[in-house]
């Protein structure tokens, strides 16, 4: 049993030193015996002067990735060390003086983990947030391109992000902006990087948007992206995501066509909550001339403001009718109508348009005129002419 208790003694001993060897600074625990000495004596308290070169200690360990337990074991075991030598233990006579010597040094004890804890902790959350802050920044001079290539790529590889592959930019928007470091864009970064790493996804946030660089082969990103979304913020939210490309240019054009992708969708009042640019790349190109898309809806649509109703009826019904594939049955269940009033609905089209709807030859140009207005908002909003 003996050998036993030495044995443990002498690991905690090994232990104990090897955590003071770990520490930054060379000999500051020194001054810890010196404190239980005097502390063991006068049976008071450390004051604040006193536990202040710990938590100094405490700060440079932080600094220098020394663990904490490194901080504790090495005041523990010094405690436990020099307990025997103290001259409040020598000198204590009976049972209540060393009962005295007892509290004081636990509390002197106590008190010196209490500051080193709080000391360590501050400075590596501080860390922390010099580190997030340096990150955010390079992100964001990622997204608008505005750092020298050479030194854009020695801060991409001080994070470990390979700058010149095809990356994927996807943004979100919810009904309460998003901003640095709040609750709900933790919960997505710590999400995200749990499951794919640091180096495989970038967050930030800009213009209380959420915004997301990952690779462009990490399909799954997108996906995953939304459902942390989705139990930060709940339902009310939409993600644009861009198509790929490759190097710093790529990815400030993805940023700029993920931007307005999510502009785009709240035009179109799309209803899925993530949109795909390339989904909707026939929306950016109609939209690229905007006087050239006016005058060909105001052409080729304009005469079905002369139907009864109005056109929103009739424009409602061409664009199922796109949507069914040009199909007449299809198209009455979408619109819960019989296939007769379908047919009687094409039928005004044609005759207040001109183009027929069923005539393969001419349904392109009413298909481009009807997603021409679904991207002008017509005829909800007045046609406005070129100047």
């Amino acid at each position: 049993m003996e050998t036993g208790k030495r044995g443990n003694a002498a690991q905690a001993a090994a232990g104990t030193a090897k955590a003071e060897r770990d520490l930054p600074a060379a000999g500051a625990l020194g001054g810890f015996e010196e404190q239980l000495a005097e502390v063991s004596l006068n049976k008071r308290r450390l004051a604040e002067a006193d536990l202040e070169p710990f938590r100094e200690l405490a700060v440079a360990a932080a600094d220098d990735g020394t663990p904490l337990r490194a901080l504790v074991g090495a005041c523990l075991g010094s405690a436990c060390r020099h307990w025997s030598d103290l001259p409040g233990t020598k000198q204590a006579r009976d049972r209540e003086a060393l009962e005295q010597v007892v509290s004081v040094v636990l509390w002197a004890v106590g008190d010196t983990t209490v500051a080193l804890t709080e000391a360590y902790e501050t400075a590596h959350r501080a860390a922390i947030r010099g580190e997030e802050a340096t990150r955010r920044e390079f992100v964001d001079d990622l997204l608008e391109g505005r750092t020298h290539l050479g030194r854009l790529a020695e801060r991409a590889e001080r994070f470990g992000f390979r700058l010149l592959g095809p990356h994927v930019i996807a943004v979100v928007r919810a009904a309460d902006a998003f901003g640095a470091g709040d609750a709900a864009t933790r919960y997505v970064e710590e999400a995200l990087v749990a499951r794919f790493s640091a180096r495989e996804v970038l967050i930030t946030t800009k213009e209380g948007l959420l915004v997301c660089v990952s690779p462009g082969g990490a399909t799954e990103v997108p996906a995953s992206l939304a459902d942390a979304v989705r139990h930060a913020v709940g339902d009310h939210y939409r993600i644009a995501v861009s198509r790929p490309r490759s190097g710093p240019s790529g990815i400030v054009r993805s940023y700029q066509e993920a931007r307005s992708t999510l502009d785009l969708a709240v035009t179109l009042g799309l209803r899925t909550q993530v949109v795909d640019a390339a989904d909707v790349l026939v929306f950016q190109v109609l939209g690229r001339d905007q006087a050239a898309i006016t005058d060909l809806v105001a052409t080729v649509l304009g005469g079905l403001e002369g139907a009864r109703g109005g056109p929103q009826p009739l424009l409602k019904t061409l664009t199922a009718y796109f949507a069914s594939g040009c199909l007449n049955t299809t198209t009455a269940r979408l619109l819960g109508l019989s296939v007769r009033a379908v047919s009687y609905r094409l039928g005004r089209i044609r005759q207040l348009t001109g183009h027929d709807p069923t005539d393969p030859e001419q349904r392109y140009v009413l298909q481009t005129a009807a997603l021409g207005a679904r991207l002008l908002d017509w005829p909800s909003s007045p046609l406005q002419p070129a100047d």
